[in-house]
């Protein structure tokens, strides 16, 4: 006899697997394939024994979830092959004596490729490429594993709104809302669904500009607070001047682009024309510093900041190629990576088209194969390992030392395919819990006796979140929007999650849809810096194993001030009428 229960106690269930992650991963500190596996398995247990899903069901979704982790675990290796190439071909050792030549204040550094470098690739292909190709560089210029680790998944959160060529905002919000917006814009309140969707990114753009000044700030303090020498918030907040000067060379293009062409470019084109800005100004000394700050000597460090990457500060750097070479890997992914990425030039649709292995019907299972691999298009493939490739004839690598980087690549993936394939398989079956779309599914499902009007894990989840905080819900949505990042590891898919469910949120406690849609979207960006997966990724490429929950711990703070910013931006927005729709 199936037993119907309430959404408070639908909520409570759901809950449990992330608890039994963030349990393992924080407080007892086990690596992330061991807690994820745990979490996977209480979330199947859920599914099976609450929701009443077929057991046959719930390894299809895993199954959906396994060949979904094929594609972040390709981007993976493509970044970890990148990052060893370039160490055995010495391109990174005379990028790092480049960058000192621009700085050798390694605050300045964290700025111009944790911030900067970082927005622009987020802006050209999003889904984890910036942390996973970033994250190696920063860790190439002197950082301990840890704190690269930590800076890229902080700093790579405002310009994850308009990632991808604006996928979180057309294809997320798009997605979600459709009808409702349609029904708007039959209404007259907008003239097309683009203008809508416009409209919410305006208001997007303008939340994120508090934090966009103020989280590099506060990310350089926490570096220096817990890895410099003197363990002092002070030392990361003396390079307040360059972080608003590099916020500002952000921000103007951002918020131009964003309000007059639309969500597709604001973060590439705010991080390109921004990182052109600064490293023109740290070459000249604008704003940085008078005293350069380093994480000190190596061999006092403490030893888990390092993770599996050995160091040695005992030689002295020296070119082994002109900079223009060494950088010119990057330069082609960037190339690659915008020219794949723009609706208007024919390569996106070629990228798509071909190279594309597809499941359908995973166990018999209507609808359940929206999982395909994109070989073409993922960046793992094509730029990174495509140019890790030409890299060994480009800077005549020795085959001794081409097949090192290979191996040593390889040999690092074991570890992250089992976290990222139980991370993976877990959203699956949050997702596919309730909610039910695909008529055939729903047909195939109801047969087998489920209740296909039942609500999905995250959406039973943020209507209990909603039924407690009332009219509080303004300071509440970017959380919701950060659990549904934290959950699928996805802007994109937290939109879709929730993009309706935060409409209809704003009709009942009748405030601005477009401020709360736009609370919503800046929640799903502030949210990279606590997925689980992305932070199993990042932990992959930095050689970091079972160190998840000590990143967890350090970047759930900026994550709670990003909320607190967004909620009383929202706030604002009402009281003064803004977007009133």
């Amino acid at each position: 006899m199936k037993i119907i229960i309430s959404t408070n106690l639908l909520a409570i269930v759901a809950v449990f697997p992330i608890l039994v992650a963030l349990i393992s991963m924080v407080g007892l500190r086990w690596g992330a394939a061991k807690a994820m596996t745990l979490a996977w398995l209480t979330c199947a247990l859920a599914a099976i024994f609450v929701w009443h899903l077929p057991a046959l069901y719930v390894s299809a979704l895993s199954l959906q979830g396994i060949i979904s982790a094929m594609s972040v675990l390709i981007i993976v290796f493509g970044a970890l092959l990148i990052l060893h190439t370039l160490q055995y071909s010495g391109a990174m050792e005379t990028i790092q004596y480049g960058m000192q030549s621009i700085s050798k204040d390694m605050r300045i550094q964290a700025i111009i490729i944790g911030y900067m470098f970082s927005a622009f690739i987020e802006g050209a292909a999003g889904f984890g490429t910036p942390a996973a190709l970033t994250a190696p560089l920063i860790l190439a210029l002197g950082f301990p594993p840890l704190a690269a680790a930590i800076l890229c998944l902080t700093l790579n959160s405002f310009p994850v709104t308009f990632g991808a060529v604006g996928t979180p905002m057309i294809t997320g919000f798009g997605a979600s809302l459709q009808s409702l917006i349609e029904q708007a814009v039959a209404h007259g309140t907008f003239s097309s669904s683009a203008h809508c969707l416009e409209v919410i990114g305006r208001a997007v753009a303008l939340m994120h500009i508090p934090m966009i000044f103020f989280l590099p700030i506060f990310t350089l303090g926490l570096i220096t607070r817990y890895f410099g020498p003197n363990r002092s918030w002070k030392e990361g907040f003396a390079a307040w001047k360059f972080c608003i000067f590099s916020a500002v060379a952000f921000t103007v293009p951002f918020l131009l682009i964003a309000w007059f062409m639309g969500p597709e470019m604001p973060s590439m084109i705010g991080g390109l024309i921004g990182l052109s800005i600064i490293v023109f100004g740290a070459k000249h000394g604008f704003c940085v510093p008078k005293t350069v700050w380093t994480f000190g000597e190596v061999f006092k460090w403490e030893k888990d900041w390092s993770g599996e990457v050995v160091f040695d500060d005992n030689s002295e750097l020296k070119p082994q190629m002109s900079q223009f070479m060494a950088w010119m890997p990057y330069i082609l992914i960037g190339i690659i990576l915008v020219l794949t990425r723009i609706d208007a030039l024919p390569l996106k649709e070629i990228f798509n088209r071909y190279g594309v292995i597809a499941f359908s019907d995973i166990l018999g299972y209507k609808g359940v194969n929206e999982s395909s691999l994109k070989l073409l298009y993922l960046p793992g493939i094509i730029p990174f390992t495509l140019i890790a490739v030409l890299t060994i004839f480009m800077h005549s690598i020795p085959m001794r030392k081409v097949v090192k980087a290979w191996m040593e690549t390889l040999s690092k993936m074991k570890t992250a395919a089992i976290s990222l394939c139980a991370s993976v398989a877990l959203v699956k079956i949050f997702q596919g819990s309730g909610n039910f779309t695909h008529p055939d599914l729903i047909a195939q499902l109801a047969a087998e006796g489920v209740d296909t009007n039942i609500l999905s894990m995250p959406r039973a989840m943020a209507e209990a979140i909603g039924g407690v905080v009332g009219p509080l819900w303004p300071m509440v949505a970017s959380y919701v929007g950060g659990l549904g990042s934290l959950i699928t590891g996805s802007n994109t898919v937290s939109n879709i999650l929730f993009g309706q469910f935060q409409w209809d949120m704003a009709e009942l406690q009748n405030i601005s849809r477009i401020v709360i849609l736009a609370a919503q979207g800046t929640g799903g960006a502030m949210g990279n810096m606590v997925c689980i997966h992305n932070i199993v990724a990042v932990c992959a490429v930095l050689g970091l194993s079972n160190r998840e929950g000590d990143i967890l711990k350090k970047t759930f703070w900026p994550f709670l001030l990003y909320g607190i910013s967004t909620g009383l931006m929202a706030y604002i927005f009402i009281a003064m009428g803004y977007a009133v729709f």
